[in-house]
């Protein structure tokens, strides 16, 4: 799957449930460990973990995989 194409699925699913301040960042000069990283603020811990597993999820039902998911006890 293209990276625009998997962006544009993170965008989307932390734009439906609400994400502030989505921020995409390539940093594909700055380091060989990712592409791409995406941020988003949320207003609690309780949404933050909503973000991730929509996100997760959104993923998920596009056919792309994911090794882990970090922080996801503490929101």
């Amino acid at each position: 799957m293209r990276l625009n194409k998997l962006q544009q699925i993170a965008v989307t699913a932390l734009e439906d449930i609400k994400a502030r301040d989505i921020k995409v960042l390539d940093v594909r000069k700055l380091t060989t460990f990712c592409d791409t990283f995406i941020i988003a603020s949320a207003d609690s811990n309780r949404q933050a973990n909503s973000l991730a597993h929509h996100v997760r999820d959104a993923r998920k039902d596009a056919g792309a995989t994911s090794v882990g998911v970090e922080g996801e006890d503490n929101g």
